[in-house]
C-alpha cells in the first residue's frame, strides 16, 4: 500500500533515513532537492525512479564544505577554488573532471561532476551529520515546477513514504547557477541562476570568459532541455511592451488565465483572467514564480501568462525558466 509523506524538522530522523538508504526531500537556498546517499548506488537509483528521470540527465552533488567537494573531482582549476571561496555556502555548482569517487550513474556516463555546497542552515547541519555528499535533484517530477516549500513537495508525492525535512521557504527560488569549470583558461555559464556572468568578471577578470582553441565540449546539465520548469497550464510570456496589446487581441477568447505582471495593463482585462501582482524587485519575484505555477494549477487555470522581468542580474536566469517553461 502507498504511504503518505512525513514532514519533519529532525536532523537526527533525516540522516538515519539517508544512511539506511531512503530519499529524504532537503531545503536549500535555491529549491527543495530529493536527496539520497551519493555514495550509495540503490539509493540514488531510487532517486530516478521516483522522479521518472532519464538516466541520461546527471545529478548535481551536494557537499558539506569545499573540501568534500574536491574529493568528487579528479583535478581542481584555480578558477573553480576561487569561485568556491567567494560563492560557497551559496547558489554556485562547479563542473569539473569526476573522481572514481562518483559514480558514472549520477554523472549520466560522462567523466564530468557538478558540485555544490548549499548554505540552507538545516541542509549544512544535515549534510554534517552524515559526512558524506548527497544527489538532490529538484524533489519534483521530471519536467515540471520545482518545489519552494515542504508543502510543495508533499503535494508533489503525496502517495509516497518520502521524508521531508522543513526548512521552511526557500530564499532564492530558483535554481543554482551552473558553471563549466574543467578547462584551465575559462569558464561558461551553462545554467543561469543568481550568481551571473558579472559576478564571474568580478571574481576572475574578463578574460575568464575568452573561450579557447581547446576548450573541452559541453557537458549535459541539470534542468538545460529546451522544455522544464513547467506547470500543467500552458505558459505564455510576454514582454513589458506586449501586454497591453495581447490583452487587446484576447478580449474573446475567455480562456481561464492566471496572469504574472507587476502592474496591470492600462485596458481592461479579457474575460476569464485573474490578475497577480508580483513585486517589481526581480529577487521577490524569484521566490515567488514557482509557487504562483503551483497555485494556478491548482486552480485549474488553463493559461498562465507572464511579463518577462527585465534582463540583467537574476532576471536573467528568471527569463531562462520561463521560455524552457513555455516550450
Amino acid at each position: 500500500m502507498p504511504g503518505q509523506p512525513l514532514i519533519t524538522q529532525s536532523i537526527a530522523d533525516a540522516a538515519e533515513a539517508l544512511l539506511s538508504g531512503q530519499l529524504v526531500a532537503i531545503p536549500t537556498e535555491t529549491v527543495y532537492g530529493l536527496a539520497a546517499d551519493a555514495t550509495n548506488p540503490i539509493a540514488v537509483a531510487k532517486v530516478f525512479a521516483l522522479k521518472g528521470r532519464p538516466a541520461d540527465h546527471p545529478l548535481i552533488v551536494h557537499c558539506g564544505s569545499a573540501a568534500q567537494a574536491w574529493q568528487c573531482a579528479r583535478s581542481v582549476t584555480s578558477a573553480a577554488r576561487r569561485l568556491a571561496d567567494a560563492f560557497w555556502p551559496g547558489p554556485l555548482t562547479l563542473v569539473l573532471p569526476r573522481s572514481d569517487w562518483i559514480s558514472l550513474a549520477i554523472t549520466a556516463g560522462q567523466d564530468s561532476v557538478a558540485v555544490r555546497v548549499p548554505s540552507h542552515p538545516l541542509t549544512r547541519q544535515l549534510l554534517a551529520a552524515v559526512d558524506r555528499p548527497l544527489v538532490a535533484p529538484s524533489a519534483n517530477r521530471f519536467g515540471r515546477v520545482s518545489p519552494t516549500t515542504a508543502e510543495h513537495v508533499r503535494d508533489e508525492f503525496p502517495d509516497s513514504d518520502l521524508l521531508i525535512l522543513d526548512g521552511g521557504p526557500c530564499d532564492v527560488g530558483i535554481e543554482s547557477t551552473i558553471v563549466d569549470c574543467r578547462a584551465v583558461e575559462s569558464v561558461r555559464i551553462l545554467r543561469p541562476g543568481k550568481i551571473t556572468q558579472q559576478h564571474l568578471v568580478e571574481e576572475l577578470g574578463e578574460a575568464c570568459l575568452q573561450v579557447p582553441e581547446n576548450d573541452p565540449a559541453t557537458v549535459r546539465v541539470s534542468g538545460a532541455l529546451p522544455t522544464h520548469y513547467a506547470p500543467q497550464a500552458k505558459v505564455v510570456v510576454l514582454e513589458a511592451r506586449e501586454l497591453s496589446v495581447w490583452c487587446a487581441s484576447s478580449m474573446d477568447d475567455e480562456v481561464p488565465t492566471f496572469l504574472i505582471a507587476p502592474a496591470l495593463p492600462p485596458e481592461n482585462l479579457p474575460a476569464g483572467i485573474r490578475w497577480h501582482s508580483v513585486s517589481s524587485d526581480v529577487n521577490q519575484f524569484a521566490r515567488e514564480m514557482y509557487a504562483l505555477f503551483r497555485q494556478a494549477d491548482r486552480e485549474s487555470f488553463a493559461r498562465i501568462v507572464v511579463q518577462l522581468p527585465p534582463a540583467e542580474g537574476i532576471g536573467l536566469a528568471l527569463r531562462d525558466r520561463l521560455q524552457r517553461a513555455a516550450n
